[in-house]
């Protein structure tokens, strides 16, 4: 062991003296700085689009599960819903449950004297929905609270695009029409009831603060003609997002027939599948800058095994083996690329840190969910970067070392 150990320290000696001696090798030196730079470069952008990466995909998935449930229980037979209480707690002693609440899911007309927008309408209970729906907890005016209130109105809980867009606010009076109308003698008449806008929400998605509003479950029956206690399912949340799929497939089989649960991650397969694949493109093409890196290691390498044939000849006439030859090559690579990554997470933890902090980047409202790019940093993405950026550098030590290895000493002082 003790041989072992100082043989390696032997290889290492030569490796790093070979690699950053300035004397007569300016060039060589040159060509190792960039080298070292290019991997740091690539590591470092790896580092930073792969954190907005992050910060842009979950800044997606908290606005739409702001919006919406971790999972849903529904009924192919809608009558299985009516007695809903005993099924509520049921739910919510499922081990992960944190969270349950019913609703009832409908598309209205909305008109006001402003003009007149579809929307999706919501039925909800004031009292549990806002522990489960992350929008009603944090609104930009009034309260989700108030729609619990028996008024002579009923309350209203709209988007803030879709309030801007009609001129609407805490107050406001506007109809819903229903399609569930009923017949008369001149016709088919819709179901109209008055509403007051009692609280208005903001998730940054266009497409929920645009169309999308709340209001309490009886008035929601009302609207559309339906039976007391009839709801659309119940919402669930869980104590963590992405243990969705094992809770929605644990209630499933404690609920049975004819209950069926989707989860988040189910319902917004295609979104995510999407990113999951821009996340694998955007590292691919970054690699490709380490990849880059990496053949300047083999560049500097070759010149530096023929620099040193005389050098190498001497220490295998001293005794040094083919494998410590081979060694002290791929020694210098592998320095290269240690010290390239290490400078890249320098670079890259530190540039992400100050674009966390300082948020100098800025996007366009209209177009982004967010106003400036978001940031977050994953031990394990940080530990696939290096891990492959070192691997890189490696596999580009071989041929360079190889061939040092396979000088023959007495050839190689012949013609020197």
């Amino acid at each position: 062991m003790a041989i072992r150990s100082v043989k390696m320290s032997f290889e290492l000696f030569v490796a790093l003296r070979y690699l950053f001696s300035r004397r007569k090798q300016t060039f060589i030196y040159i060509i190792s700085l960039m080298s070292i730079l290019g991997v740091a470069l690539g590591v470092g952008a790896l580092v930073v689009v792969l954190g907005v990466y992050n910060g842009f995909t979950t800044d997606i998935r908290d606005k739409i599960l702001g919006a919406n449930a971790h999972a849903i229980v529904m009924s192919r037979v809608p009558s299985q819903l009516d007695d809903y209480e005993p099924l509520l707690e049921k739910i919510r002693a499922t081990p992960g449950v944190t969270g349950a609440t019913p609703f009832l899911y409908t598309e209205v007309m909305l008109s006001s004297s402003h003009g007149v927008k579809g929307l999706v309408l919501r039925g909800i209970d004031p009292v549990s929905a806002p522990e489960v729906l992350g929008i009603l907890s944090d609104m930009t005016a009034g309260s989700a609270t108030a729609l619990a209130e028996q008024g002579e109105t009923p309350g209203l809980v709209v988007g803030e695009e879709l309030a801007r867009r009609l001129g609407l606010s805490i107050g406001s009076r506007l109809n819903l029409l229903s399609p569930s109308g009923q017949k008369t003698s001149t016709g088919f008449a819709p179901r109209i009831r008055p509403f007051e806008v009692v609280g208005i929400f903001k998730t940054g998605m266009f497409e929920y603060d645009s169309s999308l509003g709340f209001v309490s479950l009886d008035a929601a029956r009302d609207v559309l003609g339906l039976p007391r206690n009839r709801i659309s399912g119940i919402e669930v949340t869980v104590r963590d997002v992405y243990a969705a799929d094992a809770v929605a497939a644990a209630l499933t089989e404690k609920l049975g027939a004819p209950f069926h649960v989707r989860h988040w991650m189910e319902m917004n397969a295609n979104l995510f599948a999407a990113l999951k694949l821009e996340k694998l493109g955007m590292f691919i093409i970054l690699a490709m800058v380490v990849l880059i890196g990496s053949f300047s290691i083999v560049t500097t390498l070759v010149m530096l095994v023929m620099e040193k044939t005389r050098d190498i000849a001497i220490l295998m006439s001293m005794g040094a083996t083919r494998g410590m030859i081979r060694r002290i090559f791929m020694l210098q690579g592998t320095i290269i690329g240690i010290i390239g990554t290490l400078l890249g997470y320098a670079l890259g933890i530190g540039f992400a840190g100050l674009l966390r902090r300082y948020q100098f980047i800025k996007l366009p409202q209209g177009v982004y969910t967010m106003d400036h790019l978001p940031v977050l940093l994953s031990v394990s993405d940080i530990a696939i970067v290096g891990g492959s950026a070192m691997l890189l550098c490696f596999l580009a030590t071989i041929y360079p070392a190889r061939q040092a290895a396979r000088l023959e000493p007495a050839e190689a002082l012949r013609y020197e």
